[in-house]
């Protein structure tokens, strides 16, 4: 006999994954009302229907901006879609806004994907890595493995969809995404994003300001 889900369970799991109601209902009968199982089942899900969906061309979609607070970091993301339905949805509208709030909150990002990553930037993370002094004594295999976990890692941290979610780091850029492709049916892409801080590459100016309200006055007076 199913066992009886509630709709609290429902709203619950609806909350933790953003996934549909009768999806989240689904999940939970399936899992005999275990919400961690259904929280991994559906995100094996979003993952499958994402995976099916890649192929197909994404040309809505939005231009979107975090401004963090303070007004000295900004953001500016393409979002992209399938169609101009799913790009005036509060979902994708919320998501677009949550992924540039990663991006300003994460300096170490410069890349979309690890696939975006330019060979000759991967081959200097490598020189750094070879030259350092920690694995001058260790054995050639270990040190190779190491340096490839180093690098790894470091290509982790230059790529957006490789990065923990802020707001829930159970799950990373791309599971969020994930989700929310199965969320609302259409395939969902990071397009490019543009990141500004305020006075960035410009030559800061330190001079004592009291010193200079009196060489002004002192220019007045002459």
């Amino acid at each position: 006999m199913p066992i009886k889900i509630s709709a609290q369970e429902v709203k619950e799991l609806r909350l933790k994954t953003g996934a549909g109601m009768m999806d989240c209902k689904k999940a939970l009968e399936e899992s005999d009302g275990n919400i961690q199982i259904a929280i991994e089942n559906l995100r094996k899900k979003g993952l499958s229907l994402a995976n099916k969906k890649a192929h197909r061309t994404t040309t809505e979609g939005l231009i979107n901006s975090y401004i963090h607070a303070g007004s000295k970091i900004g953001v500016m993301i393409e979002m992209n879609c399938e169609t101009d339905f799913v790009a005036r949805r509060i979902e994708f509208h919320e998501l677009s806004k949550n992924i540039a709030m990663q991006i300003a909150a994460c300096p170490s990002i410069e890349y979309i994907t690890i696939e975006d990553i330019p060979v000759e930037v991967i081959d200097k993370e490598k020189r750094i890595e070879e030259g350092k002094k920690d694995l001058i004594n260790k054995p050639l295999g270990i040190r190779s493995k190491i340096i490839e976990g180093r690098i790894q890692k470091r290509l982790e941290e230059l790529s957006l969809m490789n990065q923990l979610f802020i707001r829930d780091t159970d799950i990373s850029v791309q599971d969020l995404i994930n989700k929310n492709i199965a969320l609302l049916g259409e395939n969902i892409k990071v397009r490019r994003f543009c990141r500004f801080i305020l006075g960035d590459g410009l030559d800061k100016r330190f001079d004592n300001f009291a010193q200079e309200v009196k060489n002004t006055i002192s220019d007045t007076t002459n």
